[in-house]
């Protein structure tokens, strides 16, 4: 899936400083995908992490019925995306006590193979029944992470076991409402996963090749927010919001570089992601949390400023505007429980802490952006086409894509042109736009 009090303070750094620093967030991502190119989309929220698309262009205007169905395959059920690299697709379901993960050629949908695991998970306050997570892609391996905490990786080329482990009986994790749901993140040959395990072992790191244990460090419950890393000074740093926190922590070390509260005890869900701004992280999430800005520093981190009323998002990422407005994101205000029409698509920014502009009546959704556009999946099915612009609302373009779900959590990933999407059967292949050399 997977905020607030006073005034900002300090100021924020020349843009050109940002938009260096912008790029040490992107290639601080880069062993996950080897190389940020049009047509790949390996991991969650895209190449780097942040929900925007890399080396996409979309077409100028979609029939009038809405992008073409280039194919479709029917899949299980869960909560989880696909990721999608060097023409493949990767889904990741459940199929009876199975959970199966699928690759599929992007170009017509063949099955080119799959691999089931064996899953008694039976559901919690949601009747499904997982998995949660997105497939993560890197070289030729492939991660996944079960609803019961089986983490495995397998040969992309085969879905070969390579190696597994169960981190439910390794660390004894408390039980969430809707079972694993925080996506692992990558960075060199550590594997960095959220498992909200006892006596320190809230965040491990695994060696990707054997998946022995490299270090373990804090305690807390874990959330289904997914980790993202980011240079800091001369260290890299997994950012990980836990059940009831926003941390930090040095992958080569396992040091915990710093820790703020974020969440609040009783039924709330830290959902979404964070978001890298340069030296700043954002995060929000619904349930009167609200949202919290942090400022990186050399010997950690600060707090910026924490607000309820500016933003509190259920599950959906803010995506960042781009370096011309590199303090801007786009997010979706609301909760899904809450009703049809009851998200806010709002433009924010985040050093004024102002609305520069808003749209209500959205059903909730999650967000991508392609160079100049937004694209919104709502859960009641329809695709959205916004213009990604800070001066005002602009709707482009409104198709109905998928049928109206409950299950809303399943982010869209966009890679050669096509975007894929799914609901609670279904998994589809539209034509969107044409990848080019850059954004």
């Amino acid at each position: 899936m997977g905020l607030g009090w006073g005034l900002a303070r300090g100021c924020w750094v020349r843009v050109s400083r940002r938009l260096m620093l912008g790029i040490a967030v992107v290639l601080a991502t880069l062993p996950v995908c080897e190389r940020l190119s049009a047509g790949d989309w390996p991991q969650l929220l895209g190449p780097a992490r942040n929900g925007v698309a890399v080396g996409e262009k979309l077409h100028a205007a979609w029939p009038t019925g809405g992008p073409r169905v280039v194919w479709e395959a029917s899949v299980g059920g869960g909560f989880a995306g696909v990721a999608v690299a060097g023409g493949r697709v990767l889904s990741f379901t459940r199929e009876g006590s199975s959970e199966v993960v699928r690759s599929y050629a992007a170009a017509d949908g063949e099955l080119q193979w799959e691999a089931k695991s064996e899953c008694r998970y039976q559901g919690g306050v949601s009747s499904d029944k997982g998995p949660r997570c997105v497939p993560l892609i890197a070289g030729d391996r492939v991660y996944v992470l079960g609803v019961e905490g089986r983490l495995r990786c397998l040969e992309l080329g085969s879905g070969r076991e390579v190696w597994q482990r169960d981190t439910e009986r390794d660390y004894r994790p408390l039980e969430g409402y809707f079972g694993v749901g925080s996506t692992p993140v990558l960075q060199g040959d550590r594997l960095i996963v959220n498992v909200g395990g006892r006596e320190d072992s809230s965040i491990v790191a695994f060696d990707a090749k054997t998946g022995k244990t490299v270090w373990q460090v804090f305690t807390d419950a874990a959330s289904y927010s997914a980790p993202v890393v980011v240079r800091s000074g001369q260290r890299s740093l997994a950012i990980v919001v836990t059940r009831l926190h926003l941390t930090g922590v040095d992958i080569a070390t396992g040091e915990l570089a710093f820790s703020f509260p974020f969440g609040a005890r009783g039924p709330t869900v830290n959902g979404a992601s964070p978001v890298l701004l340069g030296e700043r992280v954002f995060v929000s999430s619904s349930y009167n949390i609200g949202s919290l800005l942090v400022q990186l520093t050399a010997d950690g981190a600060r707090e910026v400023w924490r607000d309820e009323e500016l933003l509190a998002t259920q599950y959906a990422t803010a995506i960042p505007a781009g370096s011309e407005h590199p303090s801007v994101v786009f997010a979706m205000d609301g909760r899904q429980d809450a009703g049809s029409g009851s998200g806010t698509l709002k433009c924010l920014d985040l050093e004024s802490r102002r609305v520069l502009w808003e749209r209500a009546g959205f059903d909730y959704g999650t967000l991508l952006r392609a160079g100049e556009d937004l694209l919104v999946l709502t859960c009641g099915g329809e695709l959205v086409r916004v213009s990604a612009a800070v001066g005002g609302y602009r709707e482009v373009a409104r198709a109905k894509v998928l049928r109206a779900t409950d299950s809303g959590y399943r982010l869209p990933a966009l890679a050669g042109g096509r975007l894929f999407v799914r609901d609670d059967d279904t998994l589809k292949c539209l034509d969107v736009g044409l990848a080019t050399g850059g954004e």
